[in-house]
């Protein structure tokens, strides 16, 4: 029984690490490019909108990387409402990735590494949203390996999508001013840009060396 058990677990565990590459495989052709947002989005209203914004929300749960839906949906829709539909996308895809973690293989992590688990919860357990906030802004965590670090943790749910989106934030505005045609010459729209995204990763290096005291090396993905 206990042999069925652990079977079960192991192809749960299996599930969370090969679901992204698959679904990355069979979307190999990626709608989420400029010329499918010039025939696709562009031109077709609440329409456009809405595939954008599911498009979004799937790509980034299985690891597609949140600074260039940003940049798209910057060029798709200008700069403030890129920046809003590309920061809802992120946030809905870290929801989906948490809770498939928490869902399929929680029980499997926390027997097979408890001590970097316990490590995870102590870090986030103090003040959840700071902590969250400096996981996002770090340039050394990947946003996917978080999404299910944090599902296969403890951590409740409305502190960890909180400090997600606060965290999220300036680099969502930095790639959804660089990928639209706000009113500034392209020239200083880029140096801007750039010199946003310098300055948010200087603050989060500097927030990751202050706070990752007694957090893993490795953040404990699908093994």
């Amino acid at each position: 029984m206990k042999n069925t058990t652990y079977e079960s677990q192991f192809i749960q565990i299996l599930l969370i690490a090969l679901v992204p590459f698959l679904v990355l495989w069979f979307w190999q052709e990626a709608p989420l490019e400029t010329s499918w947002i010039d025939t696709q989005i562009r031109g077709h209203g609440w329409t456009g909108g809405i595939l954008f914004f599911l498009t979004g929300i799937a790509f980034t749960a299985v690891g597609f990387p949140r600074q260039v839906l940003a940049f798209l949906a910057g060029y798709a829709f200008d700069f403030l409402l890129g920046t809003g539909v590309a920061l809802l996308a992120t946030v809905f895809g870290a929801v989906i990735a948490f809770q498939y973690a928490r869902f399929m293989g929680r029980t499997f992590l926390l027997h097979r590494f408890p001590h970097k688990i316990k490590k995870i919860d102590d870090f986030l357990a103090g003040n959840t949203i700071l902590m969250t906030v400096v996981l996002r802004l770090s340039p050394f965590t990947n946003n996917l390996a978080t999404n299910l670090a944090g599902g296969v943790s403890g951590v409740r749910r409305t502190p960890f999508f909180l400090g997600s989106s606060l965290g999220y934030l300036p680099q969502t505005l930095i790639f959804a001013l660089l990928g639209s045609g706000f009113l500034l010459d392209p020239m200083i729209r880029t140096g801007l840009s750039v010199g946003l995204f310098i300055l948010s990763s200087f603050l989060g290096v500097w927030l990751w060396r202050r706070f990752r005291r007694g957090l893993p090396e490795e953040l404990p993905e699908a093994e």
